[in-house]
């Protein structure tokens, strides 16, 4: 059978992360969290005090980035420095509020994605991985053998993100968390290079409603039909 790209886009709080995760396992495929490595980027940026605006300075840290996915008993750990052995694991350091608006200001800039997009490409060359993001199937990996865009209503996104960062352990408002991930989206699908939206050949799933094991039952069955 073959191994395919598989694409899954769509706004914050959709599911994606959840969704990828359970369905890479599923599949035997590798996982890519492209968003991930925008956070990297914030991350990286805010720790040498460089502004999220700045799009050459932001863009220099992708030179020579060493960044690896390691999935272990259902988390994506993202290691960083761990060329020769080591490394540091910033999952949780990238997975904060800060880092969330951080990733959304820095991958609207040019300069940022044009240097990100080789780096991607690269770690999903082989084929046989799964790749979430906000433009992975319009722009990443426009050829892709299966594209998904996941979304769900504003209500289900807020309180998925709610307890989401109850459960690690920091304080959440629904209100505030709803506001910020409307506005988080009206930047996302306003930008300039790469919006978020949904590629014409993308099958579209809603994931209200649904449990995480149904969503990924429908992916699933799409993606071997056409392996």
């Amino acid at each position: 059978m073959r191994r395919l790209v598989v694409a899954i886009d769509g706004p914050a709080g959709a599911g994606k992360s959840t969704t990828a995760r359970l369905l890479a396992a599923k599949l035997g495929y590798d996982l890519l969290d492209t968003g991930a490595i925008y956070r990297v980027m914030a991350l990286l940026s805010r720790r040498a005090g460089v502004a999220w605006d700045d799009g050459p300075g932001v863009a220099a840290f992708a030179d020579g980035l060493d960044l690896k996915f390691h999935l272990e008993d259902g988390v994506n750990h993202v290691i960083i420095g761990g060329a020769s052995g080591g490394g540091a694991d910033v999952t949780k350091d990238i997975r904060t509020p800060e880092m969330s608006d951080g990733a959304s200001r820095v991958s609207a800039l040019p300069e940022v994605r044009a240097a990100l997009l080789g780096i991607q490409r690269r770690l999903g060359a082989q084929g046989g991985v799964v790749v979430e993001g906000r433009d992975i199937g319009t722009v990443v990996f426009p050829d892709a053998g299966a594209k998904f865009f996941l979304t769900a209503n504003s209500d289900e996104r807020a309180r998925r993100r709610v307890a989401e960062l109850q459960a690690a352990g920091r304080p959440a408002d629904f209100a505030t968390t709803r506001a910020e991930m409307q506005e988080r989206d009206a930047r996302d699908s306003g930008r300039a290079v790469a919006p978020l939206r949904q590629a014409a050949d993308a099958v579209a799933v809603d994931s209200s409603g649904l449990t995480p094991d149904e969503v990924v039952e429908k992916m699933a069955s799409l993606v071997l039909s056409r392996a």
